[in-house]
């Protein structure tokens, strides 16, 4: 996966590298126990403030998205083994928080529970049916390598860390 920083964003760099973390382990480019750069690394390769990524990397330590293993790095958690009921029950409900404000603001705005839920079941088929890029076996050429791990013709996976690294990153600044 490719992290994509937006400088003229209103979000916080640190929620954008989040964000894009929690969507690549929804559409299975990142599986558990996929290794993430670490800290400094990813932070030189964004250009921002290794603050910043340590920052992002504890909130998904938190809410149960990453291990945090000292020297060894972050990796990503298997939610459903790690999470606790307590941590759970409080996703379930921020989920709620965040659906009822969202009708709320769609209430507001002249919206009807009709178009709110057409769109909400929209939605929900757009992250539940796309199987990703893993799709059933984890497909290794979005990477840029093929199975052996040797670089795809035409790709950048021929330095040692884009070949070797599950999450690769780049700074789209003016994106």
């Amino acid at each position: 996966m490719i992290v994509r920083i937006d400088q003229t964003s209103p979000h916080p760099v640190y929620l954008q590298i989040r964000d894009q973390i929690v969507g690549a382990i929804a559409h299975g480019e990142l599986l558990p126990a996929d290794r993430l750069p670490s800290v400094r690394t990813l932070a030189s390769d964004l250009g921002i403030n290794l603050h910043t990524v340590n920052k992002a990397y504890a909130v998904l330590r938190d809410e149960g998205y990453l291990l945090m293993r000292g020297r060894s790095g972050a990796i990503v958690a298997d939610y459903q083994q790690v999470a606790s009921a307590e941590r759970k029950a409080a996703s379930a409900e921020r989920l709620a928080a965040e659906l009822y404000q969202l009708a709320l603001e769609h209430c507001a705005q002249g919206g009807t529970e009709d178009t709110f839920l057409a769109e909400a079941r929209t939605q929900a088929e757009r992250v539940f049916a796309d199987p990703g890029i893993a799709g059933t076996r984890r497909d290794i050429s979005a990477l840029g390598i093929d199975e052996n791990g040797n670089a795809l013709k035409g790709t950048r996976a021929n330095s040692p860390r884009e070949s070797t690294s599950a999450l690769s990153a780049t700074n789209a600044q003016g994106a």
